[in-house]
C-alpha cells in the first residue's frame, strides 16, 4: 500500500529536488491553486507572480516610509543646526539665554519655551532667566534623570511660561554639567496648549541631545 505524505513532507521533498519542477515542467500550468486576490483557481505559475507582486508592493511600502523618515530627520537636523548657529553667535548673558529659548520656539514650532537658571554669576542674579525658582523647582529639576513629556500637571516650572494658563502638554529638561549626573543648575521648559503635542510615549533622545547643547552654551552664565 502506498503510504500517504502529509503536506510538510511534500514541502520537504521539493525542498530537497529543486529541480523537480524543470523535469516536469508540464505540472507549472496543470496545477491550480485559489487565489486569495481574485477567489479564482490560478496555475501555479500565476500565483507565483502574485506573491512576487505583494513582496514588491511591500518593499515598495518600506521604501517609501524609510524616504519619508529620512526627510523628516534631515528636517530635523537642519532646525538643529540652525539653532545652534544662534547659540553660538549670541553676545552677551540675555542674549544667550534667548538664543536657548526663542530659538527652540522658532525653529521647532514650539509654542511656548522658557528656561530658568540657578547658581548664575552675581551679575545676573536680576536677569529674567533667574527669576521666581523656588527650593522645590530645584529639588524637581534634579530628581529628573531625563525629559519629563507629558501632561501639565500644575507644575511650578511651567507657570515660568507666558501664557501657563493654556498649556496641557509640556517637556521639561534638566540642565547639568555636560557628562555629569549630578545636581541639576537649570530647567528648560517646552509647552503646547495641543494635549497630544507632548506625552509620555514620545522617545526622548532628542531632548536629551537638545538638554546637553543648552547646557553646553549656558556654562558661561554660572558662577
Amino acid at each position: 500500500m502506498t503510504a500517504l505524505l502529509d503536506s510538510a513532507a511534500v514541502a520537504q521533498y521539493l525542498t530537497d529536488h529543486p529541480h523537480f519542477f524543470e523535469e516536469h515542467a508540464n505540472l507549472l500550468g496543470e496545477i491550480k491553486l485559489s487565489s486569495p486576490l481574485t477567489g479564482r483557481a490560478v496555475s501555479l505559475q500565476e500565483r507565483q507572480m502574485e506573491v512576487m507582486r505583494d513582496k514588491y508592493k511591500a518593499l515598495e511600502l518600506r521604501m517609501a516610509e524609510l524616504m519619508r523618515l529620512a526627510a523628516e530627520n534631515e528636517a530635523i537636523a537642519n532646525k538643529f543646526h540652525r539653532w545652534t548657529q544662534a547659540l553660538v553667535t549670541a553676545r552677551g548673558a540675555d542674549a544667550l539665554a534667548g538664543a536657548v529659548s526663542d530659538g527652540l520656539r522658532m525653529a521647532f514650532d514650539v509654542p511656548q519655551v522658557t528656561l530658568r537658571l540657578w547658581n548664575t554669576a552675581p551679575e545676573h542674579e536680576a536677569a529674567w532667566f533667574t527669576r521666581g525658582v523656588s527650593e522645590d523647582a530645584r529639588l524637581f529639576a534634579n530628581s529628573l534623570l531625563a525629559p519629563y513629556c507629558g501632561s501639565n500637571k500644575d507644575f511650578e516650572a511651567v507657570r515660568w511660561l507666558a501664557d501657563a494658563a493654556s498649556v496641557q502638554s509640556t517637556v521639561m529638561i534638566p540642565l547639568r554639567q555636560p557628562g555629569s549626573k549630578g545636581s541639576a543648575f537649570g530647567l528648560l521648559i517646552l509647552g503646547s496648549s495641543d494635549p497630544a503635542r507632548f506625552t509620555a510615549m514620545m522617545a526622548t533622545d532628542f531632548l536629551v541631545h537638545i538638554g546637553e547643547t543648552s547646557s553646553t552654551a549656558l556654562l558661561p552664565l554660572l558662577a
